[in-house]
């Protein structure tokens, strides 16, 4: 019999597994804390728990926190993690940066949104991961300690694993687990609106959109999801919400050579935000195998920024980070794996 997980389990749902298992009730507590704070991965090192509590626990259960099964490093300095996921694997990107240390983590193996531009959506669709699969990524990264931000941008549409995301979430933030303010992480969609609207209620994480055209006929042929969720339709529903609060709001757009950074782009987007409170991060494609799509040069990228900015956009270019890795942006997949 396949043994369950623990990680990812909130103090109610382990107070319902001890008392399952006819232990004390305040070994729910202990184990929140040998999860979250200490972070353990062995039972046998949980040493306020008895012998025989403990052998109960590996009888049946398993901590589900992993590490690493592979690093690479960057000539930056970021680095790849490849982590286990059930009979798939997963990667994620830590990226610091003088006083911040970002960690890129991933809600899916592969990717149903077969954006043209990104190689996890080359890779099709394998399978969701699990809360514990999530949190993982975050509870067992070597640098943990120096975590400053944590973004859902990796591996997969989080919007899509919707019920796993915000368990992860509730790990990140609430009081009983890292108690991370939710400011310090930003959750990217390419823009499911149902569960998008969901999340904007439920959750008080930034939000990040992938927009990288204001054109319904140049996004669809970037990204089929256009056709079910138009950046149109995204874009009104976020205007419904109220944005208050220190929650941010940004969009993504990956700038491509001769396609996406024109003055009639710059005039469509500057009609699709309007007066909104927001930030448009602009991107560099990196270039992924056998796509017929180029990286623009720098001084296309700094025109770009410049004229939205004149516009009354916030616009900034985001660092090219670990592509000598395949760890930058759109880069992250297991295909070969």
């Amino acid at each position: 019999m396949e043994k369950q997980i623990l990680l990812g389990k909130t103090p109610a749902e382990l107070q319902d597994i001890v008392t399952e298992l006819g232990l004390p009730k305040f070994t729910a507590k202990q184990l929140v804390d040998w999860l979250y704070q200490k972070r353990c991965a062995s039972f046998e090192d949980m040493t306020n728990l008895s012998k025989s509590t403990r052998a109960l626990l590996e009888e049946h259960y398993e901590t589900g926190l992993y590490a690493p099964l592979k690093e690479q490093v960057s000539k930056d300095g970021t680095k790849k993690y490849l982590y286990p996921a059930g009979e798939h694997f997963v990667e994620v990107a830590y990226i610091p940066d003088r006083e911040r240390a970002t960690l890129c983590i991933s809600t899916q193996v592969g990717c149903q949104m077969d954006c043209l531009f990104c190689a996890t959506g080359k890779q099709g669709f394998q399978k969701n991961l699990t809360v514990a699969e999530i949190v993982n990524q975050v509870l067992s990264l070597p640098e943990y300690d120096t975590l400053t931000n944590i973004v859902v941008m990796g591996m997969g549409e989080p919007m899509a694993n919707y019920d796993n995301l915000m368990g992860a979430l509730a790990v990140f933030t609430e009081a009983w687990g890292l108690a991370w303010s939710p400011t310090r992480i930003t959750v990217s969609t390419c823009g499911l609106i149902p569960n998008m609207k969901r999340f904007l209620e439920e959750s008080k994480c930034n939000l990040a959109i992938s927009m990288h055209s204001p054109f319904h006929d140049e996004r669809l042929k970037l990204m089929p999801v256009e056709k079910t969720y138009p950046i149109k339709e995204v874009i009104h529903a976020l205007k419904q919400h109220d944005w208050h609060g220190q929650r941010r709001l940004s969009f993504e757009y990956i700038v491509f050579k001769d396609l996406n950074a024109t003055k009639d782009h710059i005039k469509e987007i500057t009609k699709l935000l309007g007066s909104m409170r927001c930030r448009v991060n602009l991107i560099r494609y990196h270039a992924v195998p056998n796509i017929p799509l180029k990286s623009p040069d720098a001084a296309t990228m700094t025109w770009f920024r410049d004229a939205l900015n004149e516009k009354g956009i916030i616009a900034t270019i985001r660092a090219s980070r670990g592509q000598d890795i395949d760890a930058a942006c759109g880069l992250l997949s297991t295909k070969g794996l």
